[in-house]
Formats: structure tokens, C-alpha cells, sequence
């Protein structure tokens, strides 16, 4: 192969995986809308900076003040964790279904946002009121 083949191969998968990554963007962006909608909050909150933080601690039953949590280095991690695990919870599902949108957020997003689950209130109160004691 000469220069100009390889230069234009090169632009061609350069092309091919930016259109791949601008999907996976636009399936996020939708897939968050459609979660923040269901819980009966809008759907643009989800595109503004700190402010879908703030609508997100809502949905969860966390307060305000948490948003100072994603500031701090490594503490941030675990706060993400923990809200996922209750965005999840939210919805009426596990900690395994939290574990997929940790890991696998291109399936388990869209899951939620377009799946059967409903919104069950903050961190899925009615699931936690009638959970047996152990």
C-alpha cells in the first residue's frame, strides 16, 4: 500500500468510529431523557450541566447537598455508585441490574428508559415499605 491509501483508510475508520461514538451519545442523551420522564421530572433537565444532578437527587430521594460529593476525588466514584445503585432501585430493580448499568450502560439504560419498569418513587419506597424484615 502507498501513503494516500493508508491516509485514507485511516480517515475512513476515524469517520466510521466517530459516527459509532456520536450513536452511543445520542442513545444516552435519549435513553436519560426518557428516565428523567418517567419519573415525572422533564426530559431537558437531563442535558444541563449540575442541574441534571440536582433533578437526579430528586429522583433518588437524596439531598441537595450531595451534588458537593461529586466534587471530591474518589469520594465522587462512590457517590455515583451509590446514586445508580438507587436510580436503579427507583425502578423496582437489583443491584445486578445496577451492576449492568455500571458496567454496560449502552444496554441498561436504554432498558430502563424504554423497558417496562416504572418509576416506584425515591430509591423504590413501596419495594423498600412491604420488603420483609430479616
Amino acid at each position: 500500500m502507498n501513503d494516500q491509501v493508508t491516509d485514507q483508510l485511516a480517515v475512513g475508520m476515524g469517520v466510521g468510529v466517530g459516527i459509532l461514538y456520536l450513536a452511543f451519545i445520542v442513545l444516552m442523551i435519549v435513553s436519560i431523557w426518557k428516565i428523567f420522564t418517567k419519573a415525572g421530572k422533564p426530559g431537558w433537565a437531563s442535558i444541563i450541566p449540575i442541574y441534571n444532578l440536582v433533578v437526579l437527587l430528586e429522583i433518588i430521594g437524596k439531598p441537595g447537598w450531595w451534588i458537593i460529593l461529586y466534587f471530591i476525588p474518589l469520594v465522587n466514584i462512590v457517590a455515583a455508585i451509590w446514586a445508580t445503585n438507587l436510580l436503579s432501585k427507583s425502578f423496582g430493580n437489583s443491584e445486578g441490574f445496577t451492576i449492568g448499568l455500571l458496567f454496560l450502560p449502552i444496554v441498561f439504560y436504554p432498558v430502563l428508559a424504554f423497558g417496562g419498569a416504572s418509576y416506584q418513587g425515591p430509591a423504590g419506597q413501596e419495594g423498600i415499605a412491604t420488603a420483609p424484615a430479616i
